[in-house]
């Protein structure tokens, strides 16, 4: 269950990142909203999760599943510029995220 709220919690920091960069600094009430939301449903996520895995291992694979989110939706979304090199460093970071899984 651990992992499962894990997984959830990075999803959910992808949420309030993004919504981070469209509150045009916290001035924007919807994106803000939506940020301060996302922010507190994924730090207690992560807060939960902890309780039970090692710190560097659930800090790793939450920020890895975050950025890897954050990312693959500015590019999508966003108009972000899309490489073969992003996104094989992405699947890098989607790697390492199973890798620590698997080695937990």
């Amino acid at each position: 269950m651990d992992w499962i709220v894990l997984v959830v919690s990075g999803c959910m920091e992808a949420v309030w990142a993004t919504a981070l960069g469209k509150s045009e600094g916290l001035h924007r009430l919807g994106p803000t909203a939506i940020f301060g939301l996302g922010l507190l449903l994924s730090m207690a996520g992560l807060a939960y999760a902890l309780r039970t895995l090692p710190v560097g291992t659930g800090y790793a694979v939450w920020v890895g599943i975050g950025a890897v989110l954050t990312v693959a939706y500015g590019m999508v979304f966003d108009g972000e510029t899309v490489s073969a090199g992003k996104v094989l460093l992405l699947a890098g970071i989607v790697g390492c995220v199973i890798g620590l899984k698997m080695l937990h």
